[in-house]
C-alpha cells in the first residue's frame, strides 16, 4: 500500500467511518493535536533512554500514556453512534480515577510547590513541560469541538488530568536530577552589561 493516497489533496479527511470532513474541522483539530502530544512523550522516551540513568517508571508510564492517547484519537475520530463505535475502546470515569493515582505517586516524591516554576530542567523534565502545555491546548480542542457536536466527554477530562500528570512528572524527573526550580520572579529587573561606556550606554 502506497503512504500516499491523494484523497486529501481537496483538503478533507476521513473520519472513522464513512464521514469525509474538512482538515479544518474541530473534530480533525482535536485529534491532530492528541497526535502532536504522543509524539511529545515519544522524545520524552527518548531522552530518557539516552540519559545516563534511564528512569524505569517514566519510561513504563510514558509508554502507557502513549497507548492511551492512541485510544483517544480514536475515540475523537469516531462520531457518537457511529457503527464503527464497537470498535474502539472509548475512555471513561475510570481512566481519569488511574491518572489520579499516577499523581498521586509522584507527587509524593516531589517538594509542596509554593510558587510558579520556570518549564526547564532536564531534557526529560523539559520536554514533558512541554507536552503538559500541548496536553492543555488539546484539552481547549475538545472543549470547541463539544461546542459544535457532540463528543466523549471523558475526552477533556482525560487530558486535564493527563496535563497535570506530566507537570508532576517533570518535577520528579528534575528532582531525582538534583535540579532546582527556578520561581517565576514578577518584573524582574533587567541585567546590567558587563561592560558600560562612559555615558552608560553599553560598549
Amino acid at each position: 500500500m502506497k503512504l500516499y493516497t491523494r484523497t486529501g489533496d481537496g483538503g478533507q479527511t476521513g473520519l472513522y467511518g464513512t464521514d469525509r470532513v474538512s482538515k479544518t474541522h474541530p473534530r480533525v483539530e482535536a485529534y491532530g493535536t492528541v497526535d502532536e502530544l504522543n509524539s511529545l512523550l515519544g522524545l520524552a522516551r527518548a531522552y530518557n533512554a539516552r540519559s545516563h540513568a534511564p528512569q524505569a517508571d517514566i519510561e513504563t508510564d510514558l509508554e502507557y500514556l502513549q497507548n492511551a492517547l492512541f485510544d483517544l484519537g480514536a475515540d475523537l475520530a469516531t462520531r457518537q453512534g457511529s457503527p464503527y463505535a464497537n470498535n474502539i475502546a472509548r475512555l471513561d470515569e475510570g481512566d481519569a480515577t488511574y491518572l489520579e493515582s499516577v499523581i498521586d505517586r509522584y507527587q509524593e516524591s516531589v517538594e509542596p510547590l509554593r510558587h510558579f516554576i520556570h518549564p526547564s530542567g532536564t531534557p526529560v523534565g523539559a520536554s514533558l513541560h512541554l507536552a503538559r502545555s500541548v496536553a492543555r491546548r488539546a484539552e481547549r480542542d475538545v472543549l470547541r469541538l463539544l461546542d459544535t457536536e457532540a463528543a466523549n466527554p471523558q475526552t477533556h477530562i482525560y487530558l486535564n488530568r493527563l496535563s497535570d500528570l506530566l507537570f508532576v512528572m517533570a518535577r520528579a524527573v528534575n528532582a531525582r536530577a538534583g535540579l532546582s526550580e527556578e520561581a517565576w520572579k514578577v518584573k524582574p529587573r533587567r541585567p546590567r552589561a558587563e561592560t558600560e561606556g562612559p555615558s552608560g550606554a553599553s560598549s
